[in-house]
């Protein structure tokens, strides 16, 4: 067990958290960012383009990762998980992390994935996901920060192949869990968001029907470290030519117990739908939607690129999606424009999934009381004039773990918590 005192901490490797670390470190405080995944990045390192500019998501995240693995003020536990968060003192808080085997010293690692390919067991890709496999002896994406392999213990045979074939002896199936107790000044909580189960909602057939894919899982085919070529369907490999979405999946749905908007789901289908039509031109891509919310700076401009691309947009309710035999799908729906029932085919329909709260961060503290809104996210306690302040006095919130932002809002939020945090280190020091 190891004992070590930081600034700071931030939970969380996505691009809130790394933005806020980095603003901390930036101004000589030492600060330990974890995170439970084995590469930072969070969600947006897996993005393929940012809407409305379409600029490349792993090219403005990479260097910013990158920039904070060589910070000499930034220690990075990937693969680690927060137990508790408890008072110690007047002026600290004493966390416990657990920080997982992965069964590779990742000082010795060169990154060769030479053990990936000598790995005789395939398993379901998470990064990828599950639309393809990987191996039990992996590195997880190709811009994963470390780039270092991981041993997924739970499918290994403990064969050794992985061993014979490793030029520099790194892999050690002897690590065990390491638990530490650091001492920090103050906590940024950078959790993010979960996206919602469309299983939740039997009638789209999600999980039933293998042509109806989330938008994650679409987001990963067209993004640069995607899994195949091309734009497929899951069923049969198909290209498909035609691609509806049906938006507000889980959003603003009493039936599933999420009455909110998720705020970025209008706009990422639109980004899709436009790549869509750069990937396969002869494609036709239908959006169906209850309202159209392009509310930010350049959103509405960037919907009618999207209409003047030839994007469909139909105002109607998704009421059931059926399957034909040759896989095809039969979307029966609401037209509102016209109050009549209608039914359209298509080759593939991806569900715009809505974000629901990662509820992580109320575990983490058992004797102290973190607030929660009515939607479960971590409560503002001053939304306008201090947004990342909780109930908790020198706990902070940045990014979407207070509720849904797109990629800029959760920046501005992870540099109101970062300036919060340092205001906090030097009152308390």
């Amino acid at each position: 067990m190891g004992k070590v005192t930081y600034d700071a901490i931030v939970v969380g490797g996505g691009i809130a958290g790394c933005e806020a670390a980095l603003n901390i470190a930036n101004n000589d405080f030492n600060v330990l960012l974890i995170e439970k995944d084995l590469s930072v990045g969070g969600k947006m390192i897996l993005l393929s383009k940012v809407f409305p500019t379409l600029d490349c998501s792993a090219c403005i995240t990479t260097p910013k990762i990158s920039e904070m693995a060589r910070h000499p003020n930034i220690t990075i536990f990937t693969g680690s998980e927060l137990q508790k968060v408890s008072k110690y003192g007047d002026n600290l808080f004493e966390v416990s992390i657990v920080k997982n085997p992965r069964y590779v010293n990742i000082e010795d690692c060169t990154g060769c994935q030479l053990c990936e390919q000598a790995c005789p067991v395939t398993v379901p890709d998470q990064y990828q996901l599950d639309m393809v496999g990987r191996k039990a002896a992996y590195i997880p994406f190709s811009i994963a920060n470390p780039r270092v392999a991981a041993i997924d213990i739970d499918n290994c045979t403990l064969c050794g192949a992985c061993e014979k074939v490793c030029p520099t002896k790194c892999i050690d199936f002897t690590q065990e869990k390491e638990e530490w107790i650091i001492h920090v000044k103050t906590v940024i909580l950078a959790t993010g968001f979960n996206l919602f189960n469309p299983e939740m909602i039997p009638r789209y057939g999600f999980g039933l029907y293998k042509n109806v894919v989330t938008s994650m899982q679409m987001e990963r085919q067209l993004a640069p470290t995607r899994p195949f070529h091309t734009v497929l369907r899951p069923g049969d490999g198909k290209v498909p030519d035609r691609i509806a979405y049906i938006l507000c999946t889980g959003s603003r749905d009493a039936s599933v117990g999420n009455t909110m908007c998720s705020q970025i789901c209008c706009m990422y289908s639109i980004k899709q739908a436009q790549l869509l039509m750069g990937a396969l031109p002869m494609a036709d891509v239908t959006i169906y939607y209850i309202d159209i919310r392009a509310f930010g700076k350049g959103f509405n401009e960037f919907y009618e690129q999207a209409l003047g691309m030839g994007v469909n947009f139909v105002k109607g309710k998704i009421g059931k999606i059926s399957e034909k035999k040759n896989g095809d799908l039969v979307l029966r729906y609401e037209d509102v424009c016209s109050g009549k029932l209608q039914e359209a085919e298509h080759d593939m329909v991806v569900l715009s999934v809505g974000v629901v709260a990662n509820q992580d961060a109320q575990k983490y503290f058992t004797d102290l009381t973190l607030k929660k809104d009515r939607h479960h996210f971590v409560q503002q306690v001053d939304p306008l004039l201090n947004p990342s302040k909780t109930s908790i006095e020198g706990v902070f919130v940045a990014g979407s773990v207070s509720g849904p932002m797109d990629i800029p809002d959760s920046i501005l939020s992870a540099g109101a918590a970062s300036v919060e945090a340092i205001n906090h280190i030097i009152q308390f020091s």
